[in-house]
């Protein structure tokens, strides 16, 4: 197998499997960081990944993967892919201020639903009996998490759509940037991704009149660090190493997540039901890892 530059070894898929499912950790808190924020949520958006942009590229110098010297066409698609990320973010973001934090998680992991596909199209081929099962396992297990929390009317309309645009869009951001992440270091690509995704979240955040500068910085220091850097950085570090299915699956499991940290720092009980989620989703994972080794 090749690798990329700065690539020096390929883990044990295990620890693959481990630093996807971090990085979903880490993702995870997002939503809650983006409404402490007191900037305007595009701006945090913003400030995110400009905020990254020096550690990043520090990264990339440190693990010997160039900046420099990419061929044209792979730097094309990880624009495509960085822009298509920044409107995510824009999206999203904005989205989460506008709805139900259960509607945020329903319909921005709806790239989820696309990737667990994506392999399938692209092999022209359909989903054999164990992957099947892994993906109605997810699925069931997300809804269980989701359902309790999701409200769908006219008065999140509007948020929900946001969200729902968002979750399409990551899903364009995955699938471009895994052909590219198997020729660029991950912390290269995403010192590129960064600097590409900047500018349609800055001109939206300028034209929208939104708070710019913040005048707390914590919640958009601790969102750089964990969206951007651990969040980020493992998922693409990870992804070239699996199949769409299990990166989709691994994507699903953010409602766990963020059920566990509402337990552990709002009180919010976890329910049996609750329980039941969580162990379908951690069984669909370990259905399609056995279904693609």
């Amino acid at each position: 197998m090749t690798m990329a530059a700065g690539d020096r070894a390929l883990p044990g898929k295990a620890v693959l499997l481990l630093a996807l499912l971090a990085g979903n950790v880490a993702l995870a808190f997002g939503p809650l960081l983006v409404r402490l924020a007191d900037t305007g949520p595009v701006s945090a958006g913003f400030w995110r990944l400009f905020l990254a942009l020096p550690f990043l590229a520090l990264l990339a110098r440190g693990t010997g993967q160039p900046l420099t010297g990419i061929p044209r066409r792979t730097l094309m698609f990880v624009a495509l892919g960085a822009v298509a990320f920044g409107l995510d973010l824009a999206s999203w973001h904005t989205g989460i201020e506008m709805t139900r934090a259960g509607n945020a998680t329903l319909f921005g992991n709806a790239g989820s639903i696309v990737m667990l596909f994506w392999g399938f199209l692209v092999a022209r081929t359909l989903p054999r009996g164990s992957e099947w099962l892994a993906i109605v396992s997810a699925l069931a297990g997300a809804a269980i998490l989701m359902g309790e929390s999701a409200e769908i009317s006219t008065r999140t309309l509007v948020g929900d759509l946001f969200c729902l645009a968002a979750g399409l869009l990551y899903a364009v951001y995955l699938v471009t940037l895994q052909g590219a992440r198997k020729t660029i270091g991950a912390w290269s690509l995403l010192t590129w991704v960064s600097i590409f995704a900047c500018v349609p979240l800055l001109t939206i955040a300028l034209v929208a009149g939104e708070p710019f500068w913040p005048t707390d910085w914590t919640p958009v220091l601790i969102l750089f660090v964990t969206s951007q850097l651990v969040g980020q950085g493992l998922l693409v570090f990870a992804m070239r190493h699996f199949s769409p299915l299990v990166i989709g699956l691994a994507l699903l499991t953010q409602p766990a997540v963020a059920a566990i940290y509402g337990y552990l720092i709002f009180g919010e009980v976890l329910t049996a039901i609750d329980i039941i989620g969580m162990a379908l989703l951690g069984g669909a994972l370990v259905l399609a890892r056995a279904s693609t080794r």
